[in-house]
């Protein structure tokens, strides 16, 4: 059961995030869309640093990962291939007296209607493809869909990315790519939505090495949540059940977050085998086989999958960061405790009074100075105190006020975030007091 208290929580974020700009509900001028949302001026920012940390950790800096940037339509017999055109979908009861329709796992009481308390049909299966069609001509269009997955055009690239880079087995393939389902009953904020994004890698071994990678990738994609979360006691693995695992699968672990409504699935660990070579393989008539440079061995890979989704990571990282302190003066503080290379800013400028033009001057100076490398922002609006609540809640880790003093011993205040401690610095030292803040993370 989820507590009140749990329940307010998610309510505060999905508050914060409207009233700073971190995401909106699509549409919300015409009364919404249920799944899908917009990230505003903050959140934008924010999740691209977000999607920025993955790509520079799993393939800037790694030799063995490249990365590709597939298109969202693809041949409709890729999701043949797949199986998604026959298997991808859930169970529904439809209320006979209503007639809306809900996932039979997501009740909690299967025998009666929710909304109107009536009886329930048998639990019928519901395809969850977007469908849309390619072509201009009526007659003559082409039923296509919009991806259910991210992953699959990694298969379809695999053998174009070998021939024309130099990776050799055992290497990676990575993406950033949306995906689309067509969800029931999408819940839980950015959790279950109709529109989001994934990152996957798909890392393709030589089959008696299967074990070997399956298990670096499992602990390297914990050990990169764990140092990013505040509460590392709030993540755990999941392993999947016999009666859960895909046929052609030895075993699959979760990355599961405790949300309020209870641990929830951010990203999977998939063992696939060669089953998705082999199904485009066979679909296509293309042999995908990799001919080993060194051993002269023609085989297809097995694959290591590691597949998350960056929309409700955000969102559970949201919800790790979110921190409310009463005051002395018996105000509430929040604020978010994200690292500063996730943060929209690392640092927002002030001059203490907008009306001073010899403090706005100085302070412009050295926003434009900052602002040549990092996201910097700007206020000088309100009252100090206001200032700060309004970066505390979008996660601003400093800032940083031209006041009077600046005037005459050229020092400027710097405040901490986290723990509301200022220092006063030379103006000139402050480039570099930033960029040693921010050059191990």
């Amino acid at each position: 059961m989820v507590n009140e208290k749990e329940n307010d929580i998610v309510s505060k974020i999905v508050s914060l995030c409207k009233r700073r700009g971190i995401i909106f509900q699509d549409s919300e001028i015409y009364g919404g869309i249920q799944g899908f949302y917009d990230y505003g001026p903050v959140g934008s920012q924010m999740k691209l640093n977000w999607k920025n940390l993955w790509w520079r950790d799993n393939v800037i800096r790694r030799r063995d990962v490249v990365g590709i940037d597939g298109s969202i339509i693809t041949h409709p017999k890729v999701w043949e291939a797949s199986g998604h055109v026959q298997n991808f979908g859930d169970l529904l009861v439809e209320c006979k007296n209503c007639h809306h329709r809900f996932r039979p796992d997501l009740l909690d009481d299967p025998s009666k209607c929710p909304d109107c308390g009536g009886p329930f049909t048998a639990p019928r299966k519901f395809n969850i493809l977007f469908q849309t069609e390619v072509g201009v001509i009526e007659g003559e269009k082409m039923t296509a869909y919009l991806k259910g997955e991210a992953c699959q055009t990694i298969y379809l690239d695999f053998i174009n990315v070998v021939d024309s880079t130099r990776v050799k087995i055992p290497f990676g393939i990575a993406q950033i790519g949306k995906a689309f389902r067509n969800e029931i009953t999408p819940k839980n904020f950015l959790y279950r939505a109709r529109e989001f994004e994934q990152w996957d890698i798909q890392y393709f071994v030589h089959p008696a090495e299967m074990d070997k990678w399956y298990e670096y990738w499992k602990d390297n994609r914990m050990n990169w949540y764990q140092k990013i979360f505040n509460h590392k006691d709030q993540l755990r693995f999941r392993q999947h059940a016999p009666d859960e695992l895909a046929f052609y699968a030895k075993k699959a672990f979760d990355i599961e977050y405790r949300a309020p409504w209870g641990w929830a699935e951010m990203e999977g660990i998939h063992w696939r085998g060669d089953y998705d070579l082999t199904q485009h393989s066979k679909f296509s008539g293309k042999d995908l086989s990799y001919n080993d440079p060194v051993s002269h061995e023609k085989y297809l890979p097995w694959i290591t999958e590691t597949s998350g989704g960056v929309d409700r990571s955000f969102f559970f990282m949201l919800l790790d960061a979110y921190h409310e302190d009463k005051l002395e003066n018996g105000e509430i503080r929040t604020w978010l405790q994200i690292s500063p290379i996730i943060s929209a800013y690392k640092m927002a400028i002030f001059p203490l009074a907008a009306n001073k033009p010899e403090l706005v001057q100085k302070a412009e100076s050295i926003y434009q100075s900052l602002s040549r490398k990092y996201s910097i922002d700007w206020d000088d609006s309100s009252n100090i105190g206001k200032k700060y609540r309004r970066q505390d809640e979008i996660g601003t880790p400093w800032c940083l006020t031209v006041d009077y003093q600046t005037m005459e011993d050229d020092t400027v205040t710097i405040r901490d975030r986290d723990t509301m401690e200022q220092i006063r610095l030379k103006s000139s030292e402050v480039l570099s007091w930033l960029e040693k803040k921010l050059e191990n993370l």
